[in-house]
């Protein structure tokens, strides 16, 4: 596997092609802003050279799968989001689970109780919103 961002890898099939997936439910912070490196490290502990199953229904504009990525039975998007490496991506929770919302919605709760990852910052700025002062 090859990581490309802090919500998004490259995987390799069994017949070692390149699929691109953006992980759903999350956003994480680009790479030129304030943690966006160290959630890049994060995923990438998460999932570098391991198998990994993905489900994944949906193509975004890029031409990216859009799906979960499951390592030894732990949700990795959903880890991002504990780990305070990721926000819950609240703008396309529609497109999740009752289940997957809650549970992304109190972790990222907890994670910024607990100042984990990008709660640390006074203040944080979402990926959207650094994206649209660009």
């Amino acid at each position: 596997m090859l990581l490309v961002y802090g919500d998004t890898v490259t995987v390799l099939d069994d017949a070692k092609r390149q699929h691109k997936i953006r992980l759903s439910g999350i956003d994480a912070p680009e790479k030129n802003q304030a943690f966006g490196q160290r959630s890049k490290e994060s995923l990438s502990d998460l999932v570098f050279a391991k198998t990994v199953d993905v489900e994944t229904d949906k193509v975004d504009r890029y031409g990216r799968r859009v799906g979960k990525i499951w390592v030894n039975g732990i949700d990795a998007n959903l880890e991002q989001i504990k780990r305070g490496m990721a926000w819950h991506y609240k703008q396309y929770a529609r497109e999740q689970s009752k289940e997957d919302q809650r549970e992304y919605a109190e972790a990222e709760d907890e994670a910024r109780e607990a100042k984990r990852g990008l709660w640390k910052d006074v203040e944080p700025v979402a990926p959207w919103e650094f994206r649209r002062r660009q």
